[in-house]
């Protein structure tokens, strides 16, 4: 397992990335994820890789390197600098970095996971409606990823003005692993995130949802464009595997999840409790659809939180394989 970290694209735009990308080398395919069970399927073919049992290694015929990620927008960076061919991701830095690209980079394969992630907030926060988190210190991620464009829109939507330094209330882009203590020390009022970080906040700091959407697109499979252009049988096997994959933990969930904790105490160092997982995974719908009017709504927040002004159509964005 690689790990790696890049500056925001939405910081950076496209004038940072380098102009000439290496060439991708036909037998091998570099898959990556995050160590969200929102990522249920990386993570169960991740773990079988590490056990020389590879899902898709034995469909695709190549090998494969695998790469974790705290969030989307380093993902995507690493897409652009050509050192990552697929991912699974949220839709949010997906857009954004299509939208950034004119529509020539990122391609979406397939739907991953639809809910999977909350708004909570401290118990002691004083927070019980929409106008109560004025002037609160609230976490995301990363800045640009999925659940920081949510929650700047949802804000918006509620009447609060947030900008990138502050504003009514104060968006603080904060990697999931420190969110708990920071949440302890009262330093956090509240944190939207994914799971099993929700859960992980629910359990070991008391913290309460406060919002949630159980339909929203919360994770997709998404390639390079240059993987689509250059090895699109490669691309269709992927989709297939993908596929074939999401039916198979939606069939054996107690497999599933058994794959899922090792593949966590893996990446995290510590091996996280079945309470834990079992609350996280049952709030994760597992899908292989992807839901264009999902990634219309995405596209709404994301220019309602000043993340886009334009984009190109989407259908670019979703090839027919």
């Amino acid at each position: 397992m690689n790990r790696r970290t890049f500056l925001s694209i939405s910081a950076l735009g496209l004038a940072g990335l380098p102009s000439c990308r290496p060439a991708r080398d036909p037998g091998v395919i570099r898959l990556g994820h995050f160590p969200n069970i929102t990522h249920a399927q990386g993570l169960v073919a991740h773990q079988l890789s590490r056990r020389g049992e590879g899902w898709f290694e034995q469909r695709l015929g190549v090998k494969v390197e695998w790469f974790v990620y705290n969030a989307g927008p380093s993902a995507t960076e690493a897409i652009f600098a050509g050192s990552l061919d697929a991912a699974y991701i949220g839709p949010g830095p997906v857009l954004n970095a299509y939208a950034k690209s004119g529509g020539g980079e990122m391609r979406v394969l397939a739907g991953a996971a639809n809910g999977g992630s909350a708004l909570l907030v401290r118990a002691d926060s004083g927070i019980s409606r929409p106008e109560d988190f004025r002037g609160k210190k609230i976490a995301t991620p990363q800045l640009g990823n999925t659940q920081d464009i949510q929650l700047r829109a949802w804000l918006a939507e509620q009447g609060l003005k947030v900008t990138l330094t502050g504003g009514d209330a104060f968006v603080v882009p904060t990697e999931n692993s420190s969110q708990l203590a920071l949440l302890q020390k009262k330093e956090l009022d509240a944190v939207w995130t994914a799971e099993p970080w929700a859960a992980l906040l629910e359990i070991e700091a008391g913290a309460k949802i406060f919002y949630q959407d159980p339909d929203a697109t919360v994770t997709l499979l998404a390639a390079s464009a240059e993987l689509v252009k250059t090895s699109p049988d490669l691309a269709k096997k992927l989709v297939a595997a993908h596929r074939e994959l999401t039916e198979w933990i939606q069939q054996h969930p107690v497999e599933a999840k058994a794959l899922i904790k090792a593949e966590l105490a893996a990446e995290m160092k510590s091996a996280p409790k079945d309470a834990l997982i079992d609350k996280s995974f049952a709030r994760v719908i597992v899908t292989d659809a992807i839901s264009r009017e999902s990634l219309e709504r995405m596209v709404a927040s994301a220019k309602k939180a000043g993340f886009l002004k334009a984009i190109p159509d989407l259908n670019s964005l979703l090839p027919s394989l």
